[in-house]
């Protein structure tokens, strides 16, 4: 008999770009790692207008613990009339908003420098997702 070794790799780092609050998350965004960045995202979103934007072009693989996240993230930013914008060109991030037709729920982005510029978050444009279809 084996054992076999799991080895949760995540890593988030935070910064303050003028009054929003870009969260970038690199590595696996899976169940394991949703349960501490979530914790984090709950307490950037906690005020009213919240302005946040997820880069996660560094993630290498996301599960449905992950989605979740992003999920609760967008209603609690949205209950509070804030923004939040997703800079992704990852596959697999955007393999798994696709299969879940979850695309049109965020506002998407190539780069952070538009998702910076984007004027409003998916409420005010709930059709604006960047270059990403």
């Amino acid at each position: 008999m084996f054992e076999e070794q799991h080895e949760f790799v995540f890593g988030v780092r935070e910064r303050s770009v003028g009054a929003t609050a870009v969260v970038e998350v690199t590595g696996e965004l899976d169940v394991v790692a949703a349960a501490s960045v979530s914790v984090r995202l709950d307490e950037l979103t906690a005020g009213s207008r919240p302005d946040v934007v997820l880069d996660l072009r560094g993630v290498t693989f996301m599960d449905c613990g992950g989605l979740s996240c992003l999920v609760r993230v967008r209603k609690r930013v949205l209950d509070r009339g804030g923004r939040l914008g997703i800079v992704s060109d990852s596959p697999p991030v955007l393999r798994l908003l696709r299969l879940t037709r979850m695309t049109r729920a965020f506002a998407l982005h190539n780069d952070l420098a538009s998702a910076l510029a984007a004027p409003g978050g998916p409420a005010e444009h709930p059709d604006a997702n960047g270059a990403i279809a």
